[in-house]
C-alpha cells in the first residue's frame, strides 16, 4: 500500500511539472527540440509549451498482478446500425488495445451479429431499434425498454462512447438521447464523435453544462458547431479563442477539434497536439481517437481523483489519446504509405504505447 501511494505521488508531481512548466530537466527539452511538444494558449495568456508525453505517462496506470479484471478500464460504445458495423467495432477494439479490461458495444439487432464475427473480445448488445422496425404504438414501450437495460449496466462504466456507427435514425437518435440524460444523471463521462455529434448539434441541451463531456468534431463536423452555437463561421485567423469561446458557450465541455494539429478546450485553456501524425486520411480514424480519449479519460479521472489534483481529467484525456493515436498512425504510414488502412493503426497502438510509456518504466509510476 506504502508502495502504491509513493507511485501515486510521483504520478502527481509529473502530471504538475508537465502542466504548470518545470521545463528545465534534460527530458523535456530533448523532446522539445525534436519538435516533440503541446503547444497551450491559456485564456488572456500568452503561448506555454508543455509535454504531451509525459501527460500521457504520468495518467497510464502501472501494470500490477495484483488489480482485478475491470480495473484498468470499462468502456461502453453506443452506436453501430445495419449500415455502419466498422466504426463501432474500431473504437471499442481501440479501447481493448490501449488496455482498458473490458468494452462494450450497444448497437441495434442488425449490427450485432456482424460487429460480434469482428471480434470475440467485445462485449455486443444488440439493443437497440430503428424506425423501420418499431411500430408507432410500441415506441414508448422499447425505448424504456432499452433505457432499463442500459440502466442495467451503466454503473459500471468509466466512460461512454457516443456514436460511432449510430446513423440518423429518428427513433435511434431518441433512444440515445435518452441514454446521453441517465449518463449525465450518473456522472459518467461521455466521449461524442460521429453521428453522435450530429445529435449534439441539434439538441445542445444533452452536453451543456456537462463537464465529463467530450466533443471530437472533424472539420465539417466543427464548422456545424460553431455555425449552431455561436452563429458564425469558423475564424481560422483567431482558432484557438473561438474554439475556446465555443467550448464556453456549451457550458465547459471539453472539445477536441481533430485536424493537423489536434486543438484542445474545456473553455478554460487551449491546447494544441501537433506531435506525429500522419498524412493519410483514411475513414475510421477518428473512431480509433474517440476509443482511445475515453480509456484515458477514465484513468485521468481516477488519478485526479485520488491525488484531489485541480485538474480537468477530460483535458488529461484529450492530450493522451490524441498523442497516441498520431504516434500510431505515424508508424502505421512509415510501414505501409498511401495503403494505410485504419486496421494498420489499430495494430500500432499496443507497440506505440510501449514506445511511448515502456511496461515497467519508471517516467509512469
Amino acid at each position: 500500500m506504502q508502495q502504491s501511494y509513493g507511485s501515486i505521488v510521483r504520478r502527481q508531481q509529473q502530471l504538475i511539472r508537465c502542466l504548470v512548466g518545470d521545463y528545465c530537466s534534460k527530458d523535456t527539452l530533448h523532446l522539445v527540440n525534436k519538435g516533440i511538444r503541446m503547444q497551450s494558449v491559456m485564456g488572456g495568456g500568452g503561448p506555454l509549451e508543455v509535454e504531451a508525453l509525459s501527460i500521457l505517462r504520468s495518467i497510464s496506470p502501472v501494470l500490477d498482478s495484483t488489480k482485478h479484471k475491470g480495473q484498468a478500464g470499462k468502456i461502453a460504445v453506443i452506436g453501430g446500425c445495419r449500415e455502419y458495423t466498422g466504426a463501432p467495432y474500431f473504437a471499442a477494439i481501440s479501447a481493448l488495445k490501449i488496455g482498458a479490461d473490458l468494452s462494450h458495444v450497444f448497437c441495434t439487432r442488425d449490427a450485432a451479429p456482424v460487429i460480434k464475427g469482428y471480434s470475440p473480445e467485445l462485449i455486443v448488445h444488440p439493443l437497440l431499434e430503428e424506425s423501420y422496425n418499431v411500430r408507432d404504438e410500441d415506441k414508448t414501450s422499447i425505448s424504456k425498454k432499452v433505457l432499463d437495460e442500459v440502466d442495467k449496466w451503466m454503473e459500471r462504466f468509466d466512460c461512454l462512447v457516443i456514436g460511432p456507427g449510430l446513423g440518423r435514425d429518428p427513433f435511434l437518435l431518441d433512444c440515445v438521447s435518452d441514454i446521453m440524460r441517465h449518463a449525465r444523471r450518473s456522472n459518467v463521462p461521455m466521449v461524442i464523435d460521429g453521428d453522435g455529434l450530429f445529435l449534439v448539434t441539434n439538441s445542445i441541451d444533452l452536453v451543456k453544462g456537462y463537464p465529463l463531456a467530450v466533443l471530437t468534431p472533424n472539420v465539417n463536423e466543427y464548422k456545424r458547431l460553431v455555425n449552431k452555437v455561436l452563429d458564425c463561421e469558423v475564424n481560422e485567423q483567431d482558432g484557438p479563442q473561438q474554439l475556446l469561446s465555443l467550448a464556453k458557450s456549451i457550458g465547459g465541455v471539453t472539445i477536441l477539434r481533430k485536424g493537423k494539429s489536434d486543438y484542445i478546450s474545456d473553455g478554460k485553456a487551449v491546447k494544441s497536439v501537433s506531435i506525429y501524425g500522419s498524412p493519410r486520411r483514411c475513414g475510421g480514424q477518428g473512431d480509433i481517437l474517440s476509443g482511445s480519449v475515453a480509456v484515458f479519460v477514465g484513468w485521468g479521472r481516477e488519478l485526479v481523483s485520488k491525488v484531489k489534483m485541480d485538474e480537468n481529467p477530460t483535458m488529461l484525456g484529450c492530450i493522451a489519446g490524441s498523442a497516441l493515436v498520431r504516434k500510431a498512425a505515424s508508424v502505421a504510414f512509415q510501414d505501409n504509405k498511401r495503403s494505410t488502412l485504419t486496421t494498420d493503426i489499430i495494430q500500432c497502438l499496443g507497440t506505440s504505447f510501449e514506445a511511448l510509456c515502456p511496461v515497467g518504466s519508471k517516467s509512469h509510476v
